[in-house]
Parts: C-alpha cells; sequence; structure tokens
C-alpha cells in the first residue's frame, strides 16, 4: 500500500506549509492513524498494520506494529525459571496471526514489536510488562544496537506505511481435519530462542516451520475449560524458556492487580524487597477479590495453618484449626458457616475446605465430587418470614 503522508496545510498567519496538521483534522495522534472503533477487535486476514524504518539498528531495517485502538494487550512476566507472554484469548489469535504471518514474509530485517498501549501490568503484581519482540531468526539478527534502537523509537514517530498482513492457510489448517498432521508431529517440538534483552523479551523461531508451530499452539490455545491455557514454546531441558499463558479473565486480574498495587504501596510500611512487595501484593489482591477466605490452609514456618482470613470465617463454626476441620468435615462445617449467615460465603468456600482436606487445588476438583458434596449439604434453608403489621391510615375527624 502507498505510504502514510500528512496532509500539507496552509499556515493562517505566516502563509507558510506545515508538516504536521493537527490530530482532530488529519484523524492522527502521535503520527500514528488509530484504528476505527469498529475495527478495534479485527484480527482476520489482512490485519492492517504500521510500518517504521529503524535507523542505527544494523540487524533490523522494519518494524511491523498494530495500529493504535487494537484491542489486544499483552503482559510478560518470569515465574518458574521460565518466560512468560501473558494474555487472554483475543491477544492469542492476534498473537497466532502475526506468528503465521511472519513465517512468509521473505524480507530479512523485518520483525514486529509490541509496546507501548498494547501492554499492562502483570495480571498478578502488576509489575510493569517488558515490550515483545516477535523476530524471524532464520535470517533475520537482533543484535544489541539493534534492541536499543527499538527502545529508542519516539512516541511521536510518524508511521512509513501501512501494510497488509495476510496469512494464508491459518484458517485453513485450524480445521479439524488439517490438525490431525499437526498433531501427530507434536512430538518435535518448535525450536527457537526466547531471551530477555536489553529490557525487551526476544521470542526468535529458528525457521519458518517453528515460527507456524508457534502460531498455531497459540491460536488453539482456550481458556473456557479452566479459565485459563498455556502452552511451552520449546522442549524441556530441564526447564522452558518461554511459555505463553492466557487467562479468561485477564483484563480483571490486570485492574485488580493495579488496585492492590496501589493499596500496598500507599500504605504506611512498604515492602523493602521486590519479593517482599510482590507477596504482599498479592494478599491485598485477595482481599480486593473477596476471596481472601479460601486461602484455608497456609504454611508458615515448619507446619500448616489457617489462613487469617479463613480463620475470621471459620470461627463462626467454632473451627479454628486444620484439625477441627478435618474432624468436622467440609460440608458440616458449610452448614454451620450458612446456618451462622456469614456474609460473603459462597460455593467456593466448600471447594477451597474440600481442597485444603485432601491437599489439592480447589480448581481441580472433579465434577463428580462436586457435585456429591453439594448434594450431601442439602437445600439452604428457607428464610424465615416475617411478619410486618399491617399500616392503618389514621383516621382523621371530620369537619363539622
Amino acid at each position: 500500500m502507498s505510504n502514510i503522508g500528512f496532509r500539507r496545510r496552509q499556515d493562517a498567519e505566516g502563509g507558510r506549509k506545515s508538516d504536521c496538521p493537527p490530530a482532530r483534522r488529519c484523524g492522527l495522534l502521535g503520527g500514528m492513524k488509530r484504528q476505527r472503533p469498529g475495527n478495534a477487535r479485527d484480527i482476520g486476514d489482512g490485519l492492517k498494520l504500521h510500518r517504521y524504518a529503524v535507523r542505527g539498528g544494523r540487524g533490523v531495517r522494519t518494524v511491523i506494529v498494530p495500529r493504535p485502538g487494537t484491542r489486544a494487550r499483552f503482559s510478560t512476566n518470569r515465574f518458574h525459571e521460565t518466560w512468560h507472554v501473558l494474555s487472554d484469548d483475543h491477544g492469542a489469535k492476534l498473537l497466532a496471526r502475526l506468528l503465521w504471518g511472519l513465517s512468509y514474509q521473505s524480507r530479512p530485517g523485518t520483525v514486529i514489536l509490541l509496546d507501548r498501549e498494547f501492554l499492562v501490568p502483570t495480571p498478578f503484581d502488576a509489575d510493569p510488562a517488558d515490550p515483545i519482540v516477535l523476530v524471524p531468526g532464520w535470517h533475520t539478527h537482533l543484535d544489541g544496537q539493534s534492541l536499543t534502537a527499538l527502545r529508542q523509537r519516539g512516541h511521536a514517530t510518524a508511521s512509513t506505511g501501512t501494510v497488509r498482513w495476510r496469512t494464508f492457510g491459518l484458517d485453513r489448517t485450524m480445521e479439524p481435519r488439517a490438525m490431525e498432521r499437526w498433531a501427530q508431529q507434536r512430538y518435535r517440538w518448535a525450536g527457537g530462542e526466547i531471551t530477555r534483552r536489553r529490557g525487551m523479551l526476544v521470542l526468535s523461531a529458528r525457521t519458518p516451520d517453528d515460527c507456524r508451530r508457534w502460531a498455531l499452539d497459540a491460536a488453539r490455545l482456550d481458556s473456557a475449560g479452566f479459565g485459563s491455557d498455556h502452552v511451552y514454546l520449546d522442549e524441556w531441558r530441564r526447564g522452558h524458556d518461554g511459555e505463553i499463558q492466557i487467562f479468561r479473565a485477564f483484563r480483571p486480574m490486570v485492574g485488580i492487580a493495579r488496585r492492590a498495587r496501589a493499596r500496598v504501596l500507599g500504605g504506611g510500611e512498604i515492602p523493602s524487597s521486590p519479593d517482599e512487595l510482590r507477596a504482599a501484593v498479592w494478599r491485598t489482591a485477595e482481599i480486593v477479590r473477596g476471596d481472601a477466605h479460601v486461602r484455608i490452609r497456609v504454611y508458615r514456618g515448619r507446619g500448616a495453618e489457617l489462613g487469617d482470613a479463613a480463620a475470621a470465617m471459620l470461627a463462626h463454626a467454632d473451627v479454628h484449626s486444620l484439625d477441627e476441620l478435618a474432624e468436622l468435615g467440609a460440608v458440616e462445617t458449610y452448614r454451620r458457616l450458612r446456618a451462622a449467615d456469614v456474609r460473603g460465603l459462597n460455593l467456593e468456600m466448600l471447594w477451597a475446605m474440600e481442597g485444603a482436606l485432601t491437599y489439592r487445588d480447589p480448581r481441580f476438583i472433579e465434577p463428580q465430587r462436586r457435585r456429591e458434596l453439594v448434594s450431601a449439604l442439602g437445600p439452604p434453608p428457607r428464610p424465615e418470614r416475617v411478619s410486618r403489621p399491617r399500616y392503618r391510615a389514621p383516621v382523621r375527624p371530620r369537619p363539622r
């Protein structure tokens, strides 16, 4: 497509022409044309992306970025010695489009960059996310000088053009029959390099086929089952270097983490180390969500005991330790809490007590076991009908 250019306008005062018209007149903001609201969630074939020229980088000459206004959001973090790309189902589908199109482009020196308004803090502790760079490693080398040039790319840099990102074959490959061939080759992991350099998370595929494998793995992610899903980007070598993880409630999780971090930083005593700060944000996020009470079993020192919020709630059922909880059982304890009309009580507390007694994550309790617990619990007692006296209007004396 033709490059995006500024419309020249006549200056009313000096009669000279300017190349930078106001955003309200030309539809540009910071030198970039924004996505139309109706197309903000469009991630189909032929997606419009912006193109930028990079000066100062020896290995990178062109950068492809989504248009401002695109709805997808991403985040990054490092957990269990693995770099994670975090998003929701919509973000995973966009990432699949970008990787699939990158596997077929034949111009060396072209990379994809996800930064600025497409990044949000981590949904766990609201740590800032790193920009994400997708690199075709089979013919593009990303050195330190190129990464520095990407980091220094100005916010007001004008786009040098718009490209149509074609992803021919992705939808057809995602069909069940076509996916059988890819499923038979799942034993061979995609090759690539996942590293953090110069404050940026770099995902460099080794071959075009490996890049397409990353794209298909991202496109197949579905958080409808357990609320989250993940896929590793490399084979097991005493751990994984990279992973894509999605959450169904990604945006609400980010909002809760932001509120929890602001509450911790706005308190009287701020934790000194980053690890203590993250732990404090995690605890505060449970309070913000309103489910701090479901943290039944916590480990302190050398043993396990009740969490603070859970202990305060279980005290209404005369339960003050894990042994007393095990003696009563999850069902009977829940009955007592229900009879005491404890505020905030729901079935999540029942699953949490069952998980604490069986040393399992409440999310992995089988549906059959959940039905057995609900059946043993029985219907809730009917609320007593409160009799209210009938209102009678006062009798006014008739005027004589």
